[in-house]
């Protein structure tokens, strides 16, 4: 205890001379630095445009009404569409028990899954992918895609 208090003060003394000293030495820093953005890998700006899309498309679910626009909900709700679509039964009603212990409605889910469904296969050779197609029809049940335009008839002669 007594080598504890002969050696406190001195202790004290260094921690507060490196506090001062820190800060003003990283102020002398040369500011070559690029800015954050500029200072991240493709794949990492890649990961952060499509975590700012994910949360624009929870803000614009969470415009519905009632309990459709909960994360939670919408969360769950656009992961069962998608099994539905691919097919797998077995694991969307499993996912759909847990989207009913949250209180989400499974009347929204009939209305988006009627949806994707109206919308016909995804061309493979389309920038279309079935997930955006899913978050279309969650968000906006009644839409309805643009028919596509037929091939101009060639010319007769």
């Amino acid at each position: 205890m007594a080598l504890m208090q002969r050696f406190r003060l001195p202790l004290l003394a260094a921690a507060i001379a490196f506090a001062c000293v820190s800060p003003a030495a990283a102020q002398n820093q040369p500011s070559e630095q690029k800015p954050a953005t500029e200072q991240l890998t493709p794949e990492q700006k890649a990961a952060a445009e499509a975590q700012r899309r994910s949360v624009e498309e929870f803000n614009e679910a969470a415009k519905l009404p009632g309990t459709a626009g909960l994360p939670e909900c919408v969360w769950t709700g656009r992961r069962i569409a998608a099994l539905l679509w691919r097919d797998d039964i077995d694991t969307a009603r499993r996912h759909l028990e847990m989207y009913q212990q949250f209180g989400c409605p499974t009347e929204h889910l009939k209305l988006a899954f009627r949806c994707l469904v109206r919308q016909g296969n995804i061309d493979p050779k389309a920038q279309e992918r079935l997930g955006g197609r899913v978050q279309q029809c969650w968000v906006n049940p009644d839409y309805v895609a643009a028919a596509p335009q037929p091939a101009p008839a060639p010319a007769q002669q």
